[in-house]
């Protein structure tokens, strides 16, 4: 067997989120499907994915691996005779571009080192989320990227108020709770700017989050950068660590994953090692690593 790494990109809002679900369109049963349709697997493709997002939730740097039999990449020969490995994976990349629908590309495959998870490997993951507060409404052209805000939003509270969210915490207040799941996480960045269209950004850095939290900690700034809310109040639901009915949680097409942190080749296999001992002691499973 052969482990190879996916660099994917993709447009949520037509995909029930990352995860196969009997029935649903998601990203995961689309890129399994096209997999095994051009390697001609005996057994279905089994991806893992650093980040299982949300229904309507957007990437565009996630990353994702698989193992397939070594044997199935000469599949990707064609008429030309044996090629390289290298060659044979420029080959996939085109061949998927073909196969998957426009809402989601796999930018680029590669061998993956030595002790690579793309899930457990990863030492971060940093989402983006976009509002616009303009009279009108957002840009039509960015309409599935962008949440319209219809109160005007300050910026300097925007920040104040992140500010008193960093750090590890209990995020309790901040996540839907699974049975046997920790909502214990160390938000490593979480600012806002304001791009020179008007659109502001919030950059959202963890080493991994829990199901809701990134929607609902930019639920509660909203509210405290368009003055509904003090500026100190999400810090104080974040004190509180329990689920407060004041957090609304923002819509899911503003959210996006930007990119996937990994150590050096060297200290992926201890990575991931630590990683899943952390997990496993402290019973969390897969809700972990279910992101947005």
């Amino acid at each position: 067997m052969v482990r190879l790494r996916l660099d994917l990109a993709y447009d949520g809002t037509d995909f029930s989120g990352w995860a196969r679900q009997p029935g649903l369109r998601t990203v995961q049963g689309e890129v399994e499907q096209a997999l095994g349709r051009i390697l001609r697997l005996a057994e279905p493709a089994m991806l893992t994915v650093a980040g299982r997002t949300d229904a309507g939730v957007h990437a565009r740097g996630q990353v994702a691996h698989v193992d397939v039999p070594e044997e199935s990449l000469a599949e990707l020969d064609g008429n030309r005779g044996p090629q390289s490995v290298d060659e044979r994976l420029a080959a996939l990349v085109r061949r998927l571009g073909g196969v998957l629908p426009l809402d989601v590309r796999v930018r680029s495959v590669c061998v993956a080192p030595e002790g690579f998870d793309a899930r457990f490997s990863a030492l971060f993951r940093r989402y983006a989320y976009r509002v616009g507060d303009t009279a009108g409404g957002v840009d039509p052209l960015r309409r599935r990227e962008v949440v319209w805000h219809n109160r005007p939003l300050d910026l300097s509270r925007l920040n104040v108020a992140a500010a008193l969210l960093l750090g590890e915490h209990d995020f309790a207040a901040f996540c839907k709770k699974r049975e046997g799941a920790t909502t214990i996480r160390e938000l490593q960045r979480l600012d806002w700017v304001r791009e020179p269209d008007g659109v502001l950004v919030a950059t959202v850095v963890a080493d991994a989050f829990c199901h809701s939290m990134v929607r609902a900690l930019v639920g509660s700034l909203l509210a405290a950068g368009d003055g509904r809310r003090p500026v100190e109040w999400p810090g104080e639901v974040l004190a509180r660590a329990v689920r407060d009915s004041g957090v609304h949680v923002a819509p899911a097409h503003g959210l996006c994953l930007e990119e996937v942190g990994y150590p050096s080749d060297a200290e992926l296999a201890a990575r991931a090692e630590a990683t899943r001992r952390v997990r496993t002691l402290s019973v969390v499973g897969d809700a972990a690593l279910q992101d947005e």
